[in-house]
């Protein structure tokens, strides 16, 4: 089984300002008796994500999003706010002296918080700008083209909500788009949408590069080089990127747009937009993330550890 690295963009929307296609169903009038399952049942047929719930103008959200009570009286209020998780300039990584600040600095990173943010990792800004602006683009077109792409299976380019609607205790209040090269050797260009087709290529190019001369800088950080390698490793072989969208939710205080959790993979490179949004677990204490222009965050995944 390959190992696995993960991308993720993170793109939040605090103002709904599309008007709703008369080809949208009226969601509103589907989420009426708040039975779990017939929730489930109205949220994936009708193919539209959160996104079409917010479209249809509701005031109210499904059931299936609301969170149990002891965990919406869980605090996610930033105890920490004047903690942030370090920032590492990789500027002058050729440069011995450079090179062995950088490795120390991830180090101390990775056994402290398990995340960090990078900046002058080689992506240029605009790679990064036009991937999200492609990726919104995605979620905001109409959304009979966005049906062409809907599944909850694991296939190898999807659109969805929620993959295991049935498997949670409340629905993550999101879409995102997946493309998942875990299991194969190739996936087909020409399986991804269209109107962000190249923005996804040059985005997950530049970032497996990236991704690999991280995980360079990580085993050196242990001690392990000059051997293994990320050749004989095979983490290039197997990756996953998912592009998250959270629409404005009508009731954010009893929502998530993703419940806590910890990456599967083995790394994580993700790129939130200047909203931010993202929080990670310090010390027992919920952390805000915040935007750094042109920065990547790095987030060190199950298989790592």
């Amino acid at each position: 089984m390959y190992k696995c690295i993960s991308f993720t963009i993170l793109i939040c929307k605090t103002i709904n300002v599309l008007i709703p296609s008369n080809k949208t169903p009226n969601l509103s009038e589907m989420y009426t008796n708040g039975d779990r399952e017939e929730e489930i049942k109205a949220f994936d047929k009708s193919k539209t994500g959160t996104k079409g719930l917010v479209d249809s103008d509701i005031k109210t959200i499904p059931k299936i999003f609301v969170r149990p009570p002891e965990e919406i009286l869980e605090n996610f209020s930033i105890e920490g706010e004047k903690l942030g998780i370090p920032v590492i300039n990789l500027k002058g990584l050729e440069n011995d002296e450079e090179h062995e600040r950088i490795v120390n600095e991830i180090k101390n990173a990775t056994e402290k918080w398990g995340f960090f943010q990078v900046v002058n990792h080689g992506i240029p800004l605009e790679v990064l700008d036009k991937t999200i602006q492609g990726i919104r683009r995605f979620h905001e077109q109409d959304p009979e083209i966005k049906k062409e792409f809907y599944s909850t299976d694991s296939n190898q380019v999807v659109y969805t909500g929620e993959y295991e609607l049935d498997k949670t205790k409340a629905v993550d209040w999101r879409d995102s788009l997946t493309l998942n090269k875990c299991q194969i050797d190739h996936i087909d260009p020409q399986l991804l949408p269209t109107i962000c087709r190249k923005e996804i290529l040059d985005h997950t190019n530049n970032v497996l590069k990236l991704g690999n001369n991280i995980l360079e800088l990580l085993l050196e950080a242990l001690g392990l080089k000059p051997e293994p390698n990320m050749k004989d490793l095979e983490c290039d072989k197997g990756w996953a990127c998912r592009y998250h969208y959270y629409p404005a939710c009508p009731q954010p205080e009893l929502a998530l747009g993703i419940l806590k959790h910890t990456d599967g993979s083995f790394l994580t490179v993700l790129l939130q937009d200047q909203l931010g949004g993202l929080q990670v677990l310090y010390n027992n204490q919920w952390v805000d993330v915040r935007p750094v222009p042109g920065a990547l965050i790095i987030n060190i995944g199950d298989l790592f550890q």
